[in-house]
């Protein structure tokens, strides 16, 4: 999926190559919807699209059963440092930066469809359900679980409503409408219950400091951590933790 026609030229010339059937989508909508149409062996994914941009199509690549587990290579002539570990913390197996080489692209690509191969080809663990049917994924659901995980990831440092929805490629209207609709909460409920559930876990299994736990899930101080926490879990972070201590 790349948005420059120049661009699609070379890499098809590339790929025509070697031993791949090529797609081809203009935007990260189509190239999503593709993907769910064909569900090809391996994605090549501009960041820089209209409509709808790669970081946004791998979240809901990635928040669909039918596509999670479709290899990811993001191209883009971004090179910072952020920008890659954006797009490897989404998802993506690979970043490669423009003006790229085909050999080693092409060695790349090779490099992600063996290990996809691979993975495939393992026997099933004991206990899994090889015989369940896939999870269904529809629209809203995949919405949602997008949404779901963007938020688990950057508690820290979360957006306003307006930009989480359009990191998942919809509207605040529209997240906070299906949102509300596949889980019974708000996107902000289940914010302050993530971040409360994320605290529990740390008080428990880590030794970090209250007020360095407060700041890693999103809250300004140990005192409004404090406050939401006493008032979920009927004590305060400290008063947990020390309980948990005496029982081990």
């Amino acid at each position: 999926m790349d948005d420059s026609a120049f661009e699609q030229r070379l890499l098809a010339d590339l790929l025509s190559e070697l031993p791949y059937k090529v797609s081809v989508a203009f935007n990260g909508l189509q190239g999503y919807q593709l993907a769910l149409a064909q569900h090809p062996d391996l994605i090549l994914l501009d960041v820089r699209m209209p409509n709808m941009d790669g970081y946004t199509a791998c979240r809901l690549l990635k928040a669909n059963p039918a596509t999670q587990d479709i290899p990811v290579i993001f191209l883009s002539g971004a090179d910072a440092d952020d920008d890659r570990i954006l797009g490897l913390s989404i998802g993506g197996v690979d970043y490669v930066s423009k003006p790229f080489s085909p050999g080693e692209l092409a060695a790349r690509i090779q490099v992600h469809l063996n290990l996809a191969k691979r993975q495939h080809a393992a026997p099933p663990a004991d206990g899994d359900a090889a015989a369940a049917p896939e999870p269904e994924s529809d629209p809203d659901t995949v919405l949602v679980n997008a949404v779901r995980r963007l938020i688990s990831d950057n508690l820290a440092a979360l957006p306003g409503l307006a930009e989480i929805a359009r990191s998942v490629g919809t509207y605040r209207e529209k997240l906070s409408q299906v949102f509300r609709e596949q889980t019974g909460m708000t996107v902000f409920g289940f914010i302050r219950e993530e971040r409360i559930r994320r605290g529990e876990e740390l008080l428990k299994d880590t030794d970090i400091d209250v007020q360095d736990i407060a700041l890693l899930i999103g809250f300004n101080n140990a005192g409004n951590f404090a406050t939401a926490f006493r008032e979920r879990m009927g004590v305060t972070p400290t008063a947990y933790r020390q309980a948990i201590q005496k029982k081990s």
